[in-house]
């Protein structure tokens, strides 16, 4: 076993149980983990919007002065300065928990490499613009910081003089060094914007800010704590104390006690492994070689061109491309580099020809008849298709509270002609458990899977099926009780609407091989 997989497995245990509590506070749709990266998004525009506000009121000549000034003014300067403080101590906590997410669910190599490093890179744009901005008030926390600054960039061939001269001096710094750092601070955040850029280019149809509520909720949370606790004035500095005593902010100043002790060499090499340790982690961290699921294929004989599979793509591995010779026929390709093998693309396909290997739609459906045939579930019987996931957790048994356990990958990727099949077998109904949608590992398999049962989505449910002897639920892995609630609850409206009969022929298979003959010859 990958000596990652542990450690990946432990972070999972642990965020099931935070999930589950969370999700019993807030339901699913407002639980903020589940939001992490949005959120990030988010503060750091109101980072940004509060940071140009606060611009107007700076003073190169006497930064400390200005400072005070904006602290001084109750209505227009204190509390938006303590949301600009508060909002960007509460954008690295988010950006932590998105990064701690996404490494615990394995989604952090092949394909996603470059959004993993990316994502690292911006976590050190955001400290490193932190710090320009502690340093701009000019307090004693910033004078530790330029000066600590001014000592570690002395060691790299930059500039011809030490610039840790003008901290030993006890003139007045002058209005260009706080320019440069002001200067800084302002283009800090244009990389910041670049770097989110290459952090979603290779996901379609990226979210980059959380649902309008959650955001005013969060938004209003940070004014709050302006308000209550508004952010105070610490001492000026002053070059001519050599032991200044100042209160550190937890997020962006913790190193600097640490580093003050060691050599500059030291901390560059603390510093060069605080980066490289993460970014490495899409190549320290993925599966063997015979551990990694392989990428999707297509079925280029039998593809019918309907581009559904290429529109429903999370991450845009899939190309729809023109067949020379064949009268300009449409067929979808993937492109393996790109593909993460999520298998979304297989309950796209009407025709059930494309998915990972052995997972197309033909694949699934082969494995319902077998479990039903196994299984022998009564004309009474609920049938739960869970997530392996999530869904509570209950994969891991065969049946709960006497219905049968039918786990799948996601439910996303599950082809409705195995539901179809399921519930014209003559089961009494069929209960799908998936994650929450806002923490599909898939992205976006659960609202895949919902249009195709309830909206028409291409390889839709068929119009025979009795959608009543269908319910979805969505559970986090620790919320195992709740899946049990939802069972009660369901098997209650199938018991008052009586037992349904199993058909004697239950051919979707060679329905679907019908339509496909037809579609191909017109």
């Amino acid at each position: 076993m990958h000596l990652s997989r542990p450690v990946e497995a432990g972070i999972r245990r642990l965020l099931s149980r935070v999930d589950a509590a969370v999700n019993r506070l807030y339901g699913w749709e407002g639980n903020p983990l589940y939001q992490s990266g949005t959120i990030a998004a988010a503060l750091l525009l109101i980072v940004t919007v509060t940071g140009i506000y606060l611009l107007f009121f700076y003073r190169l000549g006497d930064p400390y002065a200005s400072i005070a000034r904006i602290t001084d003014q109750w209505w227009g300067g204190r509390w938006i300065r303590g949301l600009h403080r508060y909002a960007s101590d509460a954008a690295v906590v988010a950006i932590l928990v998105h990064a701690i997410r996404l490494y615990a669910q394995g989604r952090s190599w092949g394909p996603r490499a470059l959004a993993w490093v990316s994502g690292v890179s911006l976590l050190a744009l955001v400290m490193i613009c932190g710090w320009t901005g502690y340093v701009m008030i000019w307090d004693v926390q910033g004078q530790l910081l330029a000066q600590e600054g001014a000592r570690l960039l002395d060691r790299l061939p930059i500039f011809s003089e030490p610039i840790s001269r003008a901290f030993v001096s006890e003139a007045a710094l002058p209005s260009a060094f706080f320019f440069l750092n002001l200067f800084l601070h302002v283009a800090l955040p244009i990389g910041l914007g670049l770097v989110l850029w290459l952090h979603v280019t290779r996901v379609a149809r990226p979210v980059l800010l959380p649902p309008k509520r959650l955001a005013w909720v969060i938004t209003g949370a940070l004014t709050a704590l302006a308000l209550v606790r508004p952010v105070v004035m610490e001492p000026r500095a002053d070059l001519a104390s050599l032991h200044a005593q100042a209160t550190l902010d937890l997020f962006y100043s913790f190193w600097l006690p640490a580093a003050m002790s060691l050599s500059p060499d030291a901390v560059w090499a603390l510093t060069l492994i605080a980066w490289v340790v993460p970014a490495l982690v899409p190549w320290w961290a993925r599966p063997r070689a015979a551990e990694r699921p392989p990428a999707s294929v297509v079925d280029e004989r039998h593809c019918t061109g309907c581009e559904q599979c290429y529109l429903d793509c999370p991450y845009e591995a899939i190309a729809m491309l023109s067949l020379p010779g064949e009268g300009q026929r449409m067929v979808a390709r993937v492109d393996p580099s790109l593909c993460v093998s999520c298998g979304l693309c297989t309950g796209s396909c009407a025709p059930m020809r494309v998915g990972p290997p052995a997972r197309t739609g033909r694949d699934q459906l082969a494995q319902v008849k077998s479990f039903t045939a196994g299984e022998a579930p009564s004309a009474d019987a609920i049938v739960i298709v869970a997530c392996q996931r999530g869904a509570g957790g209950i994969t891991a048994a065969a049946g709960l509270d006497g219905a049968k356990v039918y786990p799948v990958e996601c439910v996303g990727n599950l082809h409705t002609s195995s539901i179809e099949y399921l519930v014209r077998s003559g089961v009494q109904g069929v209960l799908i458990v998936s994650c929450p949608p806002r923490d599909c590992w898939t992205r976006e398999g659960v609202a895949w899977m919902e249009q195709r049962l309830y909206h028409e989505r291409e390889a839709e449910l068929q119009a025979r099926v009795d959608r009543r002897r269908i319910r979805v639920v969505h559970a986090a892995a620790g919320e195992h009780v709740e899946v049990r609630h939802a069972l009660a609850a369901f098997r209650a409206e199938l018991g008052a609407m009586g037992q349904t009969e199993a058909e004697a022929d239950v051919s979707v298979q060679r329905a679907c091989d019908t339509e496909l003959t037809t579609s191909g010859s017109s």
